[in-house]
This record gives C-alpha cells, sequence and structure tokens, in this order.
C-alpha cells in the first residue's frame, strides 16, 4: 500500500525517524524568542542568539550534502545527532538557567548544526537509493514528514507540555525526541546507499560544494531554488501589517498562517506524486513558478475587493501552501542535474534555501516602506516568473547530450 502512494518502503524507519527528531527540534517553534524576553533578556541579545543560529544553520545544510558523498549518510546524521546533544546540553543545562549570554551563543550555535546535519544528510541518501521514477514521491514525502514534525506536531506538543512541566523541561524532552528519531534513522534503518555513491574524503572533493557552481545549469539551479522560499520567509515580514489596515487582527494573521503551512504538508504529497507523473520540470514552472505567481497577485487584491473577509483571505492565502509545494520535485531533479556529484548539487540545493532565507526579509526592508505590499508582492511575483523561465533549462547531462 506504501508502495503504491509513492512512499520508499526501505526507507521507512528513516522517515519514522527523520518526524520524531523534528518533533524535538521542533518543541522551541514560535516560543523561545518571547520566553526568553519575559525572563528579562534583551531584545537584542535575542536577536543576536537566534540570527547566530541561523548562520550555522545555513552552514550545516550547504555542508551535509558534500559530507555525505564522502563520508556516507549514517555519519553525518550522527554528527547532527552529537551536534544537536551537545549543544543542548551546554544551551540548557548551563546557559538558559541564568540567562547566561557567554554560554548560551555558542552552544545554542552548536545546535544549530544539528537539524540540517541530520535532516538533509537524509534527503541525500533518499536520493540515492530511491529508483529515478519514484524520486518526486519521495522528496514529497520527505518535507511531509520534515514539516510535520517541526511545524505541525512539534509545536502543538509544546502548547500541551508547557503548562504541565515548564519551558525548560520542554526543552529537554525535545532532546529525548531527537535521541530517539536517531536511534530509529539511524540504526534500525537497514537501508545501504550503493558504494559507488560515494567518494573519497579529500578537500577536492569537500571543495566540490563551491566549484560545482561554475556549471551554469547549477547556477541557475541555485537562483530557481532561492526564489523558491522567497515568499515563505518574507510575507510573515509585512503581512501583518498590511492586513491591519483591513482589520485584520494579528491572532487573525497567525491563523491564516498556521493553515498555509497544514495545507503545504499534504500539497507536498500530491505535488510529488504529480511531478512523477507529468513531469519535475512541469511541476515546478507552472506550479511553483507561473501559479505562485498568481496567487501572490490575487493575495495582494483580495482583501481590496472583499474587505475584511476571514473566509475569503484565508483561502486566498492557502494557495500559497498549494503552490508552494510546487518545488517539492526540485528536491529529485537537483542531483539529477550533476549525477556524478549528487551531494555537491544537493549542498547547493540546501544553500539556496538559506539564501532564501536571507534574501526575502531584505526585500521587504528596502522596498516596503516606499513602494508598500504591492510593491514588494508584486517583485515577490516576478521573481517567480523568472523561476518558470529558468526551470526548462534545468537538463540533465543525458538531456543534453541527446539534444546535440
Amino acid at each position: 500500500m506504501l508502495e503504491k502512494i509513492g512512499f520508499p518502503i526501505n526507507l521507512l524507519w528513516g522517515y519514522i525517524g527523520l518526524t520524531i527528531f523534528m518533533i524535538g527540534d521542533g518543541v522551541e517553534q514560535g516560543w523561545i524568542s518571547p520566553y526568553l524576553v519575559s525572563r528579562g533578556m534583551d531584545v537584542s541579545d535575542v536577536s543576536l542568539l537566534l540570527t547566530v543560529y541561523g548562520i550555522t544553520v545555513a552552514v550545516a545544510a550547504w555542508m551535509s550534502g558534500v559530507l555525505v558523498q564522502t563520508l556516507g549518510p549514517r555519519k553525518i546524521m550522527f554528527m547532527g545527532l552529537l551536534s544537536f546533544f551537545v549543544g543542548s546540553i551546554g544551551f540548557i543545562g548551563f546557559g538558559i538557567y541564568d540567562l547566561n549570554m557567554n554560554i548560551m551563543l555558542p552552544f545554542y550555535a552548536i545546535r544549530g548544526f544539528g537539524y540540517p546535519l541530520f535532516a538533509y544528510s537524509f534527503l541525500v541518501w533518499i536520493n540515492y537509493s530511491v529508483p529515478i521514477k519514484h524520486r518526486g514521491s519521495a522528496a514529497g514525502w520527505f518535507w511531509f514528514m520534515f514539516s510535520l514534525g517541526l511545524s505541525v506536531i512539534g509545536p502543538f506538543y509544546s502548547s500541551l507540555a508547557i503548562p504541565a512541566i515548564g519551558h525548560i523541561n520542554v526543552l529537554w524532552t525535545g532532546t529525548a525526541f531527537v535521541i530517539i528519531g536517531s536511534v530509529l534513522a539511524i540504526l534500525v534503518n537497514k537501508d545501504k546507499v550503493p558504494e559507488q555513491e560515494i567518494h573519497e574524503f579529500n578537500v577536492s572533493e569537500l571543495i566540490k560544494g563551491i566549484t560545482i557552481l561554475k556549471e551554469p545549469i547549477i547556477s541557475m539551479g541555485l537562483i530557481v531554488k532561492t526564489i523558491n522560499g522567497l515568499a515563505q520567509y518574507g510575507l510573515a515580514a509585512f503581512m501583518p501589517i498590511y492586513l491591519a489596515s483591513f482589520g485584520y487582527s494579528i491572532t487573525e494573521w497567525l491563523y491564516m498562517w498556521s493553515a498555509v503551512f497544514t495545507v503545504a504538508i499534504f500539497a507536498n504529497l500530491f505535488f510529488g506524486y504529480v511531478g512523477d507523473k507529468i513531469g519535475w520540470r512541469n511541476t515546478i514552472q507552472w506550479v511553483g513558478g507561473v501559479a505562485y505567481a498568481v496567487v501572490l497577485i490575487l493575495v495582494y487584491y483580495t482583501p481590496h475587493i472583499f474587505g475584511h473577509n476571514m473566509i475569503v483571505m484565508t483561502f486566498v492565502i492557502c494557495l500559497c501552501g498549494v503552490t508552494m509545494a510546487g518545488y517539492v520535485p526540485l528536491s529529485a531533479l537537483f542531483p539529477m542535474l550533476a549525477p556524478k556529484n549528487k551531494g555537491a548539487a544537493m549542498s547547493i540545493l540546501n544553500l539556496g534555501a538559506g539564501l532564501s532565507a536571507f534574501l526575502a526579509p531584505a526585500i521587504v526592508g528596502l522596498v516596503f516602506e516606499s513602494l508598500g505590499a504591492q510593491g514588494v508582492l508584486f517583485i515577490y511575483a516576478g521573481c517567480y516568473i523568472l523561476s518558470a523561465i529558468l526551470t526548462p533549462f534545468l537538463k540533465t547531462p543525458s538531456e543534453l547530450e541527446i539534444n546535440k
């Protein structure tokens, strides 16, 4: 039954372990910043803490592909577990009780290496072990299980556990989830990566995560992946302000934004399957590129047309979650652009995700004050059209050879 819906049965325990790991990482989503401020920590210090954490997440994401290519996924996933565990011991055990910034900052940074090394290494593993015709569905399942743990179950568990055991104890239980998930994904999961996929460990292999950008197709793929996350990371920075002018409260915005990601996790599965049927590039181009651009224009005009109408606005904003999932096949396509250096290619894919998180709010900061929400949304829409234009050029070496 699982195979019929595109689930790689050989990696079952890996997927289950991924979800449990991400529950542990997601227990602090949404409350760590206000909690630290409520304890008396300066907003600037909290901002610095989260910024440094974000930097280590981006670095780990970029490194994960080339490290898996040279050392294998199990070792790198274990490094992710070790980073999360050591970081948690220092951050929770020695730093957070007294709000000691000198301890909290380095250990929270170490903790930031944890989930990218674990989760993105497993994504590379999927691309090594799953047949090409099912990789879109397998990528859809990856993002479904990843988001289910990080954005759905983790925060929901916290909402129930914090009143019962307190914030700090919830963080400790998060570490327990991470350990359990790691055991399932690394040890109980018996799938083996083909030996020919693992290269000899040396410096030249590691720097391929940079030098591979000399290939024009990889550079174009990086642009497409960077565009992929613009709305995801950017809308939250200005939409509450924009919608407030039409009478929407912050609570209503949070409801709509959580609905987007609830819709997205199921859309990930759907478009992973669709991508395998109608083509990965077609799905990325028309759903992720063109349709996403149209939806962003609708997001701007809907409150102008319908005013304060929660039902209509929620429906339109949820279309962002649907079209966002159109990029799911990119996780399957990207390693095929460099079949001899899949790990390095996946490193660039992950780098694109990190660049999205930086570029999206930067556009808001540069444009919102002068051009407003209309300017930001139209720029985002233009970027998604650019993504649609570039996607047909993301051809594999074998396809390029045939076309010669």
